[in-house]
């Protein structure tokens, strides 16, 4: 998944619309390096409907606007899962979050559970083969 694709996912996520978006980012003052200015909404659009590409100095105060840390952008988390293409939704994220604050049974128990449901899975796949 691209980042831009990541951005409008998060974006749709977030229950923003594209223009709200790129108020919200405008109101944090972004500047580009190759005018020293802002950049203009239309610009915004044609960042977020992949005609250009989004300049790096922007990342910083697109995360901002939409919550997340800027590495969140880059990563895997919010890619589809190939097994099921199931898209990680902001509950799953909530959740891997939540995670290091858990006992250590309580991850275990996690763990026991989930994989009872993955084998579940696996055997009606394999019958119906």
């Amino acid at each position: 998944m691209k980042v831009v694709e990541k951005i409008n996912y998060l974006i749709e996520e977030k229950e923003l619309t594209k223009r709200d978006f790129a108020k919200k980012l405008l109101e944090l003052e972004p500047v580009l390096d190759s005018t020293g200015k802002a950049p203009h909404e239309s610009t915004i659009y044609g960042y977020l409907n992949g005609g250009r590409e989004i300049k790096i100095e922007l990342i910083p105060y697109i995360a901002e606007v939409l919550g997340v840390n800027e590495q969140e952008l880059f990563s895997s988390e919010l890619e589809y899962s190939t097994n099921h293409n199931i898209k990680y939704s902001k509950e799953v994220r909530g959740i891997i979050s939540l995670i290091p604050y858990a006992p250590h049974a309580m991850i275990e128990h996690i763990h026991d559970v989930l994989k009872k449901y993955k084998n579940i899975y696996d055997e009606s796949t394999n019958s119906i083969r």
